[in-house]
């Protein structure tokens, strides 16, 4: 499914889009935006493959937004629907995949899905591994194989990679099911580690933790038996 913003200061306009692609069976979530803020605001809070993008919005135009995104590891793809003929040269440079002229026709729109959907499905592999964050105010796309251990901050968590920290809106207990089949162990409430990454566990007066790049972390009692089982299977001996 493939999840869009719809962006217009034309409010029917918006509607009308929306509506349409609402009847297309690959279409997923449809965002609505009114502003080209409203666009980025959606865009930041929630996961998006594509943005319908008029041209001509006040304050931030379609093509002010395709230059913020286009600084993005993997930026959304971008669609423009406008009126205006005389820009598609400049939207092309800023790697639209489309540029649809208004009136919009459902079946010129559907050939965009069409763009869309190959783009999306010839990337699904990649992404598959990669975790959006956020830095400086520049979102990025790190492997989830740089990180060695994720700790819970509220609704937040943390990611730890060698180098560097991510906050990432999410709980730990959702990436718990969602990165369990990708090598990661809850140890206690408040961790989530990478087996590949655990250096070794150490028991210490009936209390257990984990070394990982440098750190040392924490075991529940309660997640001790199954702590090490899988740290045993993969080598990684108590000291």
């Amino acid at each position: 499914m493939i999840n869009v913003i719809v962006a217009d200061d034309e409010i029917p306009a918006v509607e009308e889009i929306s509506y349409l692609l609402a009847q297309d069976p690959r279409i997923g979530e449809i965002h609505r935006a009114s502003s080209g803020a409203a666009a980025l605001k959606a865009l930041d809070e929630f996961p998006v493959d594509a943005m319908f993008l008029d041209i001509h919005m006040p304050a931030l135009s379609g093509l002010d937004i395709a230059r913020v995104i286009s600084r993005f590891a993997k930026p959304p793809v971008i669609v423009f629907v406008t009126a205006d003929e005389a820009q598609a040269l400049e939207a092309f440079e800023l790697a639209a995949v489309d540029y649809i002229l208004k009136p919009v026709r459902r079946e010129r729109l559907y050939e965009s899905v069409r763009r869309i959907a190959e783009i999306v499905e010839d990337s699904m592999p990649a992404r598959a591994d990669l975790v959006t964050v956020d830095q400086g105010g520049v979102t990025k796309m790190i492997p989830r194989s740089e990180i060695r251990f994720v700790q819970a901050q509220g609704d937040y968590v943390q990611l730890h990679t060698k180098d560097a920290k991510y906050l990432v809106r999410v709980t730990l207990n959702d990436l718990e099911e969602q990165w369990a089949a990708r090598g990661f162990l809850r140890i206690h409430r408040s961790f989530l580690v990478s087996i590949d990454h655990v250096d070794h566990i150490r028991i210490r007066d009936g209390k257990a933790t984990v070394a990982i790049n440098g750190a040392e972390l924490p075991v529940s009692r309660r997640s001790l038996p199954s702590v090490r089982d899988r740290l045993e299977a993969t080598r990684v001996r108590p000291s």
